[in-house]
């Protein structure tokens, strides 16, 4: 096991106190620094930097970024939710560093769905709202995060519904 442990602080953006989200900086007990191209590798980070190194990814319409000493994570909605997180996150780091035999670290940024790529799928009813978003445009952000999947637009054809899996199968996207 790399990593054992973190002491994290949930806090409001200092720039606007009036948002709703939490922010959640773990502060980590071990520097996970070489583990971070084996998880970039399992998990398919939406950016990678080397120098120092750091893997970001998109997640439910959250940004999480791994440091070699911390974790941060925006758009919380409750310190259980930044727990969940970082018990998710913990437990992929220690098992990609202890899968890293296995596993071919990677150093580069891997490709992510494209939120127009995915427009051109959907049905696009005007002021349809079938799935709880505002409109086809912010759904089609969310699936390209990996927060909603074509199973969530309900007037998507069992045609364009294929297609869009198909399109999103090219990708691996976090989920926690």
């Amino acid at each position: 096991m790399l990593l054992k442990g973190y002491r994290k602080r949930i806090f409001r953006a200092e720039c606007n106190p009036s948002f709703e989200s939490l922010h959640c900086i773990a502060q980590l007990d071990q520097d996970v620094s070489e583990a971070l191209p084996y998880l970039n590798a399992s998990l398919g980070g939406f950016t990678y930097i080397k120098d120092p190194p750091s893997v970001t990814f998109r997640v439910y319409g959250k940004l999480i970024t791994v440091y070699g000493d911390r974790i941060a994570v925006n758009a919380l909605k409750d310190e259980e939710e930044a727990d969940k997180i970082l018990n998710w996150l913990k437990g992929e780091i220690n098992e990609a560093w202890q899968k890293r035999d296995q596993i071919q670290p990677s150093y580069e940024s891997v490709p992510q769905p494209q939120m127009m790529e995915i427009l051109k799928l959907l049905p696009r009813q005007k002021g349809c709202r079938a799935c709880g978003q505002p409109s086809c445009m912010v759904f089609a952000n969310l699936v390209a995060e990996g927060a909603k999947g074509p199973e969530d637009c309900l007037p998507m054809g069992e045609e364009a519904r294929q297609k869009l899996k198909e399109y999103l199968s090219r990708f691996r996207v976090a989920r926690f």
